[in-house]
């Protein structure tokens, strides 16, 4: 419903905590404690104490049933005025930047003035469940009325066999392989080799730690619980040492531990607002989001990578904006792996995908591989899934900033065989 004409999204701020490899500098905190630091750290920093805001939309993929009501918990924690409205949505690896497109469009359709969209991860706190058989005779145990109900519910309640606990399964549901699994199959079809999968590994620990250095992050990045940078960083990476790694996921494999993000926990928000809100609260404009696309793919039975969604929203996107492929300064394509990253732009490169699989006539092309991921990305930061759309959002828009116009491209993929993407500009 829009009120009003449709307004200009600006981008005014973001913050997120270092990211932290699973089972380390966060291995004792929850998905509640590291968005509610990162929330108020946000709150702090742009002067919100006590602000009401049209809405804050977040999530976490690895989250306990207690926190069915996450954000809007980390939202009465935060600072902000407690009128302020929240709520979760959940897009596996889509989930920042998916909940930026949705405060972005309240925004410009003039619904709110303006909103956070955040996210956070952990799988050092992954829930854990119990077995169906247990589950069941726990909740009939509570709805018994009778002591002969009670305790027929619980002797099944003590049955050995119901308590083996339940672990999240790193696999998707439909076809029992994980998503290296599913990449490794990807990366084989396009032909995508070892060599060039750790090459662009290195090279994004080496571009990440180049930022840091020259101060990059010093307004974006909050320290916390010990670390001022994400320590799955590792400046000192050769391609020496990466090439002497094992497959991970299959013995003739060319997906290692290295050319991979790892499990990782951590939090981000990003601030967004019309550009009246923006003035009047006295908060530069970094850059304008100005178009989102989202899609799916039907990997199932392997027709097509579950993690080349994007290949088929970006086209979309670029349709409806007028725009080619080579129309950006830079590219932020998530590094779920670097295989993904090098099928995704192999995709684009090819006449017969463009054709087949896009209906184009002739292929995309290539880009300018100096203009992407500039700053590092996933694969040497670390991805805790909703918080990684946060942290690639932050970036591009402070890239745009410091250029001074510009516009930027970004590609998120997801489990389930999803894609999210965007275009921001300034």
């Amino acid at each position: 419903m829009l009120h009003g004409s449709p307004r200009r999204v600006a981008i005014v701020g973001a913050k997120r905590i270092p990211f932290a490899r699973s089972g380390t500098a966060y291995a004792q905190l929850s998905n509640r404690t590291m968005l509610t630091d990162t929330l108020r750290g946000l709150v702090q920093q742009y002067g919100l104490e006590g602000q009401l805001l049209g809405e804050v939309v977040g999530g976490a993929v690895m989250k306990h049933a207690r926190d069915w009501n996450m954000v809007r918990e980390c939202v009465l924690s935060s600072g902000l005025h407690p009128h302020t409205p929240a709520y979760d949505i959940q897009q596996a690896c889509g989930t920042g930047l998916e909940a930026t497109i949705l405060v972005a469009n309240k925004i410009a359709l003039g619904q709110i003035d303006a909103g956070i969209a955040c996210g956070s991860d952990t799988t050092s706190d992954a829930p854990v469940g119990v077995h169906r058989g247990l589950q069941r005779a726990l909740m009939d145990l509570n709805a018994a009325k009778s002591g002969g109900a009670r305790l027929k519910a619980l002797l099944r309640a003590l049955n050995p066999a119901h308590l083996k606990p339940e672990l999240p399964a790193n696999a998707e549901p439909r076809t029992g392989l994980s998503m290296g699994q599913h990449a490794e199959i990807t990366a084989q079809r396009y032909g995508i080799s070892r060599v060039a999968q750790d090459e662009l590994a290195l090279a994004s620990h080496q571009k990440l730690a180049a930022a840091y250095d020259r101060g990059f992050f010093d307004d974006l990045v909050l320290p916390y619980h010990g670390l001022t940078r994400d320590n799955n960083l590792r400046p000192d990476s050769s391609a020496a040492r990466l090439a002497a790694l094992s497959p991970a996921f299959a013995r003739d494999g060319s997906i290692t531990a290295a050319n991979a993000s790892p499990l990782t926990d951590g939090a981000s928000a990003v601030l967004l607002a019309s550009e009246a809100w923006a003035q009047a609260h006295g908060l530069p404009v970094l850059a304008y989001i100005t178009s989102g696309e989202v899609a799916a793919v039907d990997y199932v039975d392997e027709r097509e990578g579950l993690l080349m969604a994007p290949a088929y929203a970006i086209p979309r996107m670029l349709h409806k904006q007028g725009l080619t492929l080579q129309d950006f300064d830079f590219y932020e394509i998530h590094e779920a792996f670097a295989a993904v990253v090098l099928c995704t732009l192999a995709a684009w490169e090819s006449d017969a995908f463009c054709r087949d699989k896009l209906g184009l006539a002739a292929a995309l092309g290539s880009i300018d591989r100096s203009r992407l991921n500039v700053n590092g990305s996933s694969i040497a930061a670390g991805h805790p899934f909703a918080a990684t759309g946060g942290r690639v959002v932050a970036t591009l828009a402070k890239l745009l900033a410091e250029k001074g116009s510009g516009r930027g491209l970004i590609s998120i993929c997801a489990a389930g065989g999803q894609g999210v993407t965007a275009i921001l500009e300034r």
